[in-house]
């Protein structure tokens, strides 16, 4: 699959200008076969204008309290859990490509994460399921919306085509305790 990125800014004297027009390779990893991770934009901190356009840091897969990413991953057909076997060198590489992405993942629940963000995420083709706590899922299908609020959840899915989500990621402050 491939993607196009078109990146705004403006100019020394105010004028929008067209920065950036160009792909967006897929970042792969041996850990999850099959998956495709587009990271398009984000940035550690709150973005302020105007804006040159130049990419902001990102140094994490995940933002950070007041980030925010923009991306689109690919669900290969017939997952249903990633590899429950770790290997060094795979981990190792998934740190390298996506750092902080293997930090979220259950171990004794492969694919089951949380994260500290509101997650605005669009299926755009095909369709998965959405797992939540206790084995609650939902099927979501292409044009289908979903606002995860935090919560513990894992993707799914069980059909014979790639299913493809766009997602916008807000970093948020989890409240512990009470």
């Amino acid at each position: 699959m491939g993607l196009r990125c078109v990146v705004t800014g403006q100019n020394a004297s105010g004028k929008s200008v067209f920065v950036r027009d160009g792909g967006v390779e897929a970042v792969t990893v041996g850990l999850l076969p099959g998956y495709e991770f587009y990271r398009i934009w984000g940035g550690d901190s709150a973005p302020s204008l105007p804006s040159d356009g130049a990419p902001p840091s990102q140094a994490r897969y995940f933002p950070p309290r007041d980030g925010f990413r923009f991306a689109v991953f690919v669900v290969p057909p017939g997952m249903t859990r990633v590899a429950e076997q770790f290997e060094m060198g795979a981990v190792e590489e998934m740190q390298a490509k996506l750092p902080g992405l293997l930090d979220v993942v259950e171990m004794d629940h492969p694919g089951m994460h949380t994260t500290d963000s509101v997650d605005f995420d669009v299926i755009v083709f095909g369709e998965v399921f959405l797992e939540l706590d206790d084995g609650a899922e939902v099927l979501l299908k292409a044009g289908d919306c979903v606002i995860q609020n935090g919560t513990r959840h894992a993707w799914h899915n069980r059909s014979e085509e790639k299913c493809v989500i766009a997602v916008t990621l807000l970093g948020a402050q989890r409240q512990r305790g009470s």
